[in-house]
């Protein structure tokens, strides 16, 4: 009873927030077009602690219906259902603001600069796109009156952190030992590796905003200095995570440095151009430098970000002893196609930056190219039976259609092997992981698949895989 109570005392708090930043965002809208735009400006400050009270409502509600869920059949189908969802919510938001830093620094580039621009334009463009001609013109400062509505983009930077720092929580915080930690790397406690996570993620933006505001001025020491951090931190990770975390980690340092630079830098820089141009006073042109420049390197790690989103599903990149050199050679690759389509944007024209980034990203498919494994060891010929029982003993616990695993209660990626025939008809996955990388079984070899029997299946593929 008293777990209802609980639920339906959640449900009113919660409607009441969100009816209150509905009505907020009404009071918004009206006192604009009344034109009191300093008490539309104090009503935003309190939509967004609505926004805020929302996200801590929503927190608050799932740890809710964890405590009540925990320990029962049902609390893997939560954790399953809060990852689809808020991965669904990161990748949506994700495409918004990485679309927006596309459009936005390909209008910077492509902008006509010189042919009928008024003394205040810094340029303009034309453009044409779903059956329509768009006029765009941007002011070298700010124009006179700044407008009624004003579209800030800043909410597709915020919530795609704010989802992507708890898909990092449900999936490695709340399941450390699996996945976010390796013995064979670093034994480490949950406590401990979480705890490092999160100062890294602290530590590097602390870092790079210093790099930011005391070497910009050398556009050369800036790009090696931003350069060396970003590569000690994709080595950092792979001495202290599993392989597959240490690419995510990555990624939220990446995604971490992009939110704070619109959180901290962009955004307030352009509060105080537009608080400026309302009073009648030249906005301060290093807030527009600042912003600029933040939103620049933004732009450059868009591609290796999207890289390690999509990262996890290609263990070959990370399932090796060179992991965060791969990483660090597509992170240069991806960055350097960017540079690439930047400059282009622009009307210029470099034979290099192309080729180079793609020999860099050949250069990391060899490197985790498989070694084609030895057959020396096949003295005895091996069954279709023989690795049937290696199958049941050290894959079932996962891949069947009720797995006893702890942490997978539905098959990874729908592969099962509950029967023969199953298991014969993905024998060349099953060779591609546990023979040629080593990937599996899952969380660092959990149920101890031994070299011996990884030969086992080698030599049946190499006797010809016989079914009888």
């Amino acid at each position: 009873m008293i777990e209802i109570l609980i639920l339906i005392a959640w449900l009113i708090i919660f409607t009441i927030i969100i009816a209150a930043t509905y009505k907020t965002h009404h009071l918004i809208n009206h006192h604009k077009n009344e034109g009191n735009n300093d008490v539309a400006e104090n009503l935003q400050t309190s939509q967004n602690w609505f926004y805020t009270f929302i996200i801590i409502a929503s927190i608050s509600g799932i740890g809710i219906l964890y405590l009540f869920l925990k320990d029962t059949i049902y609390e893997s189908h939560l954790f399953e259902w809060l990852n689809l969802t808020i991965r669904l919510i990161h990748i949506t938001f994700g495409i918004a603001w990485i679309g927006a830093s596309f459009y936005f620094v390909f209008l910077e580039n492509a902008l006509n600069r010189t042919d009928n621009v008024r003394d205040e334009l810094a340029g303009n463009l034309w453009a044409v796109h779903g059956g329509g001609f768009y006029y765009l013109e941007k002011y070298k400062l700010a124009p006179k009156k700044i407008p009624k509505n004003l579209h800030w983009f800043k909410y597709e930077a915020y919530f795609t952190w704010l989802s992507g720092f708890s898909l990092l929580t449900v999936v490695y915080y709340f399941n450390a030992k699996s996945f976010l930690i390796d013995p064979e790397v670093l034994d480490l406690q949950p406590f401990q590796a979480i705890s490092i996570s999160i100062i890294s993620l602290i530590i590097g933006w602390i870092a790079y905003d210093l790099i930011c505001k005391k070497l910009s001025n050398n556009k050369v020491v800036f790009t090696i200095a931003i350069t060396v951090l970003v590569f000690f931190f994709a080595w950092f990770y792979s001495q202290v995570f599993s392989g597959r975390a240490s690419y995510i980690h990555f990624g939220a340092l990446l995604g971490t440095l992009m939110a704070a630079n619109v959180f901290f830098i962009i955004i307030p820089g352009q509060k105080r151009m537009v608080n400026a141009a309302k009073k009648g006073l030249p906005p301060n042109p290093e807030d527009g430098k600042a912003a600029f420049l933040r939103s620049y390197t933004n732009n450059y790690f868009t591609l290796p970000v999207l890289f390690v989103m999509i990262s996890n599903h290609f263990p070959s990149t990370f399932g090796n002893n060179y992991q965060w050199i791969v990483l660090i050679a597509i992170t240069l690759g991806t960055a350097g196609v960017k540079h690439y389509l930047n400059i282009r944007e622009k009307g210029q024209l470099s034979v290099l930056v192309m080729p180079i980034s793609v020999l860099i990203l050949l250069g990391a498919a060899f490197m985790t190219a498989p070694v084609k494994p030895k057959y020396e060891n096949c003295i005895e010929t091996v069954s279709f039976n023989d690795v049937v029982l290696i199958i049941n003993k050290r894959c079932i616990t996962c891949h069947s259609s009720n797995p006893t695993d702890a942490i997978w209660k539905v098959a990874p990626n729908g592969v099962k092997y509950d029967t023969a025939e199953q298991i014969y008809n993905l024998k060349d996955k099953i060779f591609q992981r546990a023979v040629v990388s080593k990937n599996m079984p899952f969380n660092n070899n959990q149920t101890g698949m031994t070299q011996e029997e990884r030969d086992m299946i080698n030599c049946w593929m190499s006797q010809g895989a016989l079914k009888e």
